[in-house]
């Protein structure tokens, strides 16, 4: 069996399937991780959804922040941005079914046996891998019941607060959540999550910023974490971390990765044009 991880589809579904002839993906054998974000922006974001669900157990797909935008704006919270191309889901027949699978995605997937776990944009400094799915099961819990929902929905958009504090509670706790596991890059020297930059790393040197797997004392070190959301970081590893948004849907490519055979250093990678 071979475990592949793929970075950020947002409705660019033609690349994955051209990846996943290359590599012979047998979805009776193999398994596929997808780092989330797997709509928007992309003319494919409905295919895309449809694609990986008919997966079923053979892939493992954790929640980005433009599915989560996804979900708001399905549910009447949020009026589509210029730039969104979620329309293509939201008028598709099935599009019921397809939103209630995508809710019950997870945040984060950790694999003991394989040694890796999958998250959209990372882990915080301050969090453990273990602290990591802990607060992030109490956000699915609340995803996987449609009356409870609509409300968390509701109270998901904001930075603040910005820095993790265990006596937070309610929504406020739930918030810094979805931000640190969906939209965090960099890091403030106080260990605040900074929200201002998107650009590459050396952008965030000159404001003084750190790339969240860059702080010397985090709490996750030495744990192999694979995750997306940063096209300006592209495809990159480090010694425990690994880096697979590389900008397909800006016109660069998609990048495949092979996670059983490659261990922490995921020699075994495949990149599609996204063209």
């Amino acid at each position: 069996m071979a475990v592949y991880a793929v970075g950020d589809l947002q409705g660019c579904l033609s690349p994955l399937e051209r990846l996943l002839d290359r590599v012979r993906f047998d979805p009776v054998q193999d398994r596929l991780w997808l780092v989330g974000d797997l709509v928007n922006r992309g003319p494919q974001s409905g295919a895309c959804l449809q694609f990986v669900r008919q997966l079923g157990a053979s892939a493992i797909a954790v929640l980005g922040n433009h599915d989560l935008h996804l979900l708001a704006t399905a549910a009447g919270l949020r009026v589509p941005r210029a730039r969104d191309t979620l329309a293509d889901v939201l008028r598709r027949p099935d599009a019921d079914e397809l939103l209630d699978w995508l809710a019950e995605r997870p945040l984060i997937h950790r694999d003991l046996e394989l040694g890796w776990t999958l998250t959209h944009a990372g882990i915080p400094p301050q969090w453990s891998v273990a602290k990591a799915c802990s607060e992030a099961r109490a956000v699915e819990a609340i995803l996987r019941v449609p009356a409870r929902r609509q409300e968390f929905l509701a109270s998901m958009y904001g930075n603040q607060p910005e820095r993790w504090d265990e006596q937070l509670k309610g929504p406020d706790r739930l918030r810094y959540t979805v931000n640190a596991l969906t939209r965090m890059r960099f890091i403030q020297q106080d260990g605040a999550l900074d929200f201002t930059l998107s650009g590459p790393p050396l952008e965030g040197a000159a404001a003084g910023l750190k790339p969240w797997f860059k702080v010397s004392n985090r709490a996750s070190q030495g744990y192999w974490i694979a995750f997306g959301h940063w096209s300006a970081l592209g495809f990159r590893r480090g010694a425990d971390w690994l880096s697979l948004d590389s900008g397909c849907v800006w016109g660069r490519s998609l990048t495949l990765v092979r996670l059983d055979s490659a261990g922490p250093a995921a020699s075994c990678a495949w990149h599609q044009p996204c063209a």
